[in-house]
This record gives structure tokens, C-alpha cells and sequence, in this order.
């Protein structure tokens, strides 16, 4: 008889330290978290030497006022060009100038001819806001975390988010304000951004684009509530005076009445014109 194959329980997610995103946050295994955003670059060499001194004298102040550690990531990824020689090709297909046909076709090759000799790279610049666990105080499961084998969160993720938070943000906004003085334009990765920022991490080959996933991702429009019931409430007044009316043998004519609310509304705004000028 043969035996039974073994089901297989490992999973690639116990090799990673990443526990959850969400709230535009990365939640560790061990109850830590982070706040990154991502950050404009800026060219030094072509500065002036008074800019140069005040850019200086911005980075040294900003190093001088951090009292928490932060992490500056520089990410190089080679870049892909391939639709920007497609767009060329097709607008010199349009070109009807016969000497910028050639100019374009000339600079299209040369592209070309520069990323086969050379890797073009693509730098972005990340800077991470970490928050400890230690931050959290002393508990059994921090205790145990230090400890081989399964890791489990010190407390619940509701509240490691809500102290998270509390200790992150103003750290996030004195930085965001020194950055500025430097010139440079920072942006905290929302939870869709951090998704897709790991994703090409770890699978640097793949250049898919991540679907936006409901469960991220909030609805881009929402109503108010206060607007709803206002309608509401003007929808069933319209609704018992059009009940009272047909109850009372008169029939109602759906466009005499708008028209009828639009002269009352055309009243209002004349009176309250010429209360104005007044």
C-alpha cells in the first residue's frame, strides 16, 4: 500500500518579515512597523555655489534636528525604454517633413544604439520611518519572539497601528517640512504603492502591474451622508405633497411642478440680490 503524500505546510511568506500592509503601513512579524515615503532627487553638480552652501547648510540642519533613526534607500532598476522607441517610430511614420523624418529616424537609432552599449538605469529614493516593538513595552510575546520558531505579535494589530501611528506621523511631517527646505518633494506610499513597491522586490524579472485590489484600495468617490439625507428628506416631502395632491382629485403634472420649483429657487436668488445691493 502506498503511503500518503505529505501535504506541504511550508509557505514562502515565513521567510519574509513582513506581516501585513495596511493603513499605508508595513506591520513586521515581530509587532514592529514602518512609514515609507519616497522622495525627489536633486542635481548638486549643476547648483551654484551659493545654492550649494544653502543646500549644505539645509542637509546639515536637517541631520542635526532628527532625534529617531531613519533609513534612506536608493533603489536602481534598469529601465525600460522599449515604448518610447515605439512612440518614435510612430511619429516619424506621421511626419510628413521629409528633414525631420531623417532627424527623428537618426535620434530613434541612437537611442538604440546607446541602451544596447549601456545599462539605463532608473533611481528612485526612499526614505523608511521605523517604529520597534521594543516602543511598545515588555510582554510575554516579545519575550517570545526573541526565542526560535513561530512569531507571534506582542498585541493586537489594532492597537500596535494605533501606537504606530501616534509615533509616526509627527516624525513623517518634521521630515517632510526639512526635505522641503532642501528642495526635495516627498509623498508617503500608500498601501497600493508599498503592495507594488515590495512586489518588484521580490520579483525583480516580473515587470506585471498589480491590479488595484478592493481590499486596499478605498472607492475613489464617496458620498455624504449629510447631502443623502437632505435628498432624501426633499424626495419624500415631493412624494406626500404628490400623494396629497392625486388624493385630492387634482392630477399632478411632473413638469409644471419643476417648473414651478424652479421660478420659487429664481425668486429667492432675486430677493436675496437685491437684499445685497441694498
Amino acid at each position: 500500500m502506498a503511503a500518503k503524500p505529505v501535504p506541504i505546510k511550508a509557505s514562502t511568506q515565513e521567510f519574509l518579515d513582513i506581516l501585513d500592509i495596511v493603513d499605508d503601513l508595513v506591520v513586521m512579524t515581530d509587532g514592529a512597523v514602518a512609514l515609507v515615503m519616497s522622495t525627489t532627487a536633486l542635481n548638486f553638480g549643476l547648483l551654484s555655489e551659493r545654492e550649494q552652501e544653502a543646500t549644505i547648510l539645509a542637509y546639515a540642519a536637517l541631520i542635526n534636528s532628527l532625534s529617531f533613526p531613519i533609513q534612506v534607500m536608493i533603489r536602481s532598476q534598469r529601465k525600460d525604454i522599449s515604448g518610447y522607441l515605439r512612440r518614435l517610430e510612430e511619429a516619424e511614420a506621421q511626419q510628413k517633413n521629409k528633414l525631420l523624418v531623417k532627424m527623428m529616424s537618426d535620434y530613434r537609432r541612437f537611442v538604440a544604439q546607446t541602451v544596447k552599449e549601456n545599462d539605463v538605469l532608473e533611481k528612485r529614493f526612499y526614505v523608511v520611518i521605523p517604529f520597534s516593538a521594543l516602543e511598545l513595552g515588555v510582554s510575554t510575546s516579545v519575550l517570545s519572539g526573541l526565542k526560535p520558531g513561530k512569531k507571534e505579535l506582542p498585541y493586537s494589530k489594532e492597537y500596535i497601528l494605533q501606537k504606530a501611528k501616534i509615533n509616526l506621523y509627527p516624525k513623517r511631517d518634521h521630515l517632510m517640512r526639512q526635505f522641503n527646505r532642501l528642495g526635495l518633494k516627498t509623498r508617503q506610499l500608500n498601501t497600493q504603492d508599498l503592495i507594488q513597491l515590495f512586489f518588484n522586490i521580490y520579483n525583480p524579472d516580473s515587470a506585471a502591474k498589480l491590479a488595484a485590489s478592493q481590499e486596499y484600495v478605498p472607492p475613489l468617490v464617496e458620498g455624504d451622508p449629510r447631502y443623502e439625507k437632505i435628498l432624501t428628506g426633499q424626495m419624500s416631502n415631493q412624494v406626500q405633497s404628490a400623494n396629497s395632491n392625486g388624493q385630492n382629485g387634482s392630477p399632478v403634472n411632473s413638469s409644471s411642478t419643476s417648473m414651478g420649483e424652479e421660478s420659487r429657487i429664481r425668486n429667492q436668488e432675486a430677493r436675496m440680490g437685491k437684499g445685497e445691493n441694498n
